[in-house]
């Protein structure tokens, strides 16, 4: 797709901090929806964004209770599906009415794609190295393009 970034960090640092940038770009009903293998760095990715919405706290990946949320100028809900296997347990998360209320993103996204919104932000993360890691931002919309735009002139800090 033309309009994809392709971005590189090459720390976690640099992955949190573009995570900031995405963070405070956000807005009510924003759907970040994160893809890749153990070890790619969505969570990492998941902390800046919570840093960028103002949250104070350190966010953890939610494997085990499906979904933590967070309060910062924003309400942010941080979903991961890793230990979803049926669609219909995906669906009764209500990710819906979580974007009524803020932000959510949805760690191994990839596992329920054909039931979320076409208004969203993909980011698939590739581990390119011990510390490197690639990602690409697909918006499905015109307000992730917007997200998009805003996170274009990236440039890593570090």
């Amino acid at each position: 797709m033309s309009n994809a970034l392709d971005l590189v960090t090459h720390s976690a640092k640099e992955t949190q901090a573009l995570g900031r940038r995405l963070g405070a770009q956000t807005q009510v009903g924003d759907l970040l929806l994160l893809s890749g293998e153990l070890g790619s760095g969505k969570t990492t990715l998941a902390q800046g964004i919570a840093w960028g919405l103002g949250v104070r706290e350190y966010a953890h990946s939610p494997t085990f209770v499906l979904v933590n949320e967070y309060q910062g100028r924003l309400t942010l809900y941080h979903v991961d599906l890793y230990r979803l296997d049926v669609l219909a347990e995906v669906q009764e998360l209500a990710v819906e009415e979580m974007l009524t209320a803020g932000v959510c993103i949805v760690e191994w996204a990839q596992k329920a794609m054909s039931i979320w919104p076409q208004e969203h932000l993909f980011i698939e993360l590739t581990e390119a190295g011990p510390d490197t890691r690639r990602l690409r931002l697909t918006p499905g919309g015109a307000r992730a393009a917007h997200l998009v735009t805003q996170v274009r002139d990236f440039t890593a800090v570090g």
